[in-house]
């Protein structure tokens, strides 16, 4: 097998217009079909995108022997459950993040991955997977900014469409669990180790019952990371990492271009100087795809194992927990 067939569980637009069109680029992956559980939608959709296959409901395409993983990219409370239903059809499973509501979901997803050895399944943080936070990370574990101990993010949009998922609590949304878990991952990846206490705070939309505002402070044992992510707010995104001699910026640090070249700044105190890093355009969506199918092929371990996923949520639940009780709680 030289590439790796995916079914697409749901129309949602990120994946219509985002992660499909990546998949397509990647040389190891077809988009093979694509189900709703509204059968005129999934056809429309596959009409739309030129996709062979459209189911009328989730369990169909995941009966169909012809396909070999699946993207989920349903609503944060649908990851966990959709995601233990696609390992026991014997389907490798991408599934958008974060893939469950709580640590103990998420746990309980681990412990259903576990069950099935064979099987990939892994959480779709495309960002790590652009040049720009490769490099990102190499620049810090080599020194160049010096001792790294502090990062600050901000992450932010404006929606206030009283039906749309991210604007219900019960089905997970708000800002923290939309956004707010990118910067818990980059200050993860960048700090290569965990928190050891956090401190959140959050203003609660009083018609949605969702954080529609939270910033939070993790301590890394000394090293701080800093963020504020929210849904009704001017859009706006950018993320700094500061160390003894230096400091690296990237503006455009989510929702990098596919079609334009990205670039991040590198202070050098020592030099003088402050440098621009240009990569050039490339769509993370399709090089998150072609590592996720690469370990599929090649039966090797996908590049971020579904334990990551466990601790960012943990990490996550910590924080609301703290914003709760208004105080410092350790992970």
């Amino acid at each position: 097998m030289k590439t790796v067939r995916i079914g697409i569980l749901s129309t949602a637009k990120i994946g219509r217009t985002k992660v499909i069109p990546g998949m397509r680029q990647a040389p190891n992956c077809e988009v093979a079909a694509i189900a709703s559980r509204d059968g005129d939608r999934a056809r429309r959709a596959a009409l739309e995108l030129n996709i062979p296959k459209a189911y009328e409901s989730y369990e169909e395409l995941l009966g169909d022997p012809d396909i070999d993983a699946v993207y989920i990219p349903l609503p944060n409370h649908l990851h966990t459950p959709w995601a233990k239903a696609a390992l026991e059809a014997g389907k490798h499973v991408l599934c958008e993040k974060p893939v469950a509501l709580t640590a103990d979901e998420a746990q309980s997803l681990l412990d259903a991955a576990a069950e099935h050895p064979k099987l990939k399944i892994m959480e779709a943080f495309m960002y790590r997977f652009h040049p720009q936070w490769i490099k990102a990370a190499e620049l810090v574990r080599s020194g160049a900014i010096g001792e790294t101990t502090a990062i600050q993010s901000f992450f932010s949009y404006y929606n206030d469409d009283p039906a749309n998922i991210r604007n219900r609590a019960d089905i997970g949304g708000g800002g923290l669990m939309d956004i707010g878990c990118y910067s818990i991952s980059l200050s993860r990846l960048i700090f290569d180790s965990e928190p050891e206490r956090v401190a959140g705070f959050a203003d609660i939309d009083p018609e949605f019952n969702t954080d529609r505002l939270f910033s939070g402070m993790m301590d890394f044992g000394g090293r701080i990371s800093s963020f504020t992510c929210s849904t009704q707010l001017a859009p706006h995104q950018q993320v700094d990492i500061f160390g003894t001699t230096g400091r690296i910026q990237i503006p455009i640090p989510f929702n990098a271009p596919p079609d334009k070249p990205c670039s991040i700044l590198l202070q050098d105190d020592a030099a003088g100087v402050i440098e621009t890093i240009t990569f050039d355009a490339c769509d993370q969506y399709a090089l998150q795809a072609e590592q996720f199918a690469k370990a599929i092929l090649k039966d090797t371990d996908v590049p971020t194992p579904l334990s990551d996923a466990f601790d960012n949520m943990h990490v996550l639940e910590t924080l609301a927990r703290s914003a709760r009780l208004g105080e410092w709680i350790a992970c």
